[in-house]
């Protein structure tokens, strides 16, 4: 950790890197719509938050797995656009989320900084 990195800062970058990392995922399903055989995959989201807000030190992958209860279709694919196309919002508010909180966690050190100085 630099001198000028935070705890939180540290958990927040951790889950920007796992919700950016759901994202690809969720692409990924996505580019196999077609693929026979293909089974919708996803990022155990919340086991990977809790790790990180508990200990902070996650440097693990998320956990990926794959989607249960999907209805498939005859070529064994089960990859649903309406459910990728929400997915894939929700990633992306929760990584919007995740710049906000770091933003403002970067504007509370540097008014610290700022404050600390003037005295």
């Amino acid at each position: 950790m630099s001198m000028v990195e935070t705890p939180m800062m540290q958990r927040l970058s951790h889950y920007l890197d796992a919700t950016a990392y759901r994202g690809g995922v969720i692409a990924a399903n996505i580019a196999n719509l077609d693929t026979p055989g293909y089974h919708t995959k996803d990022v155990d989201f919340r086991s990977q938050l809790a790790s990180v807000m508990s200990d902070g030190e996650t440097t693990s992958k998320p956990r990926v797995v794959e989607v249960q209860g999907l209805n498939e279709r005859p070529d064994g694919n089960n990859v649903n656009m309406d459910r990728e196309g929400l997915a894939l919002g929700q990633a992306q508010l929760q990584f919007q989320t995740g710049v906000a909180l770091l933003k403002s966690e970067m504007h509370r050190l540097s008014q610290a900084i700022h404050e600390g100085g003037s005295q």
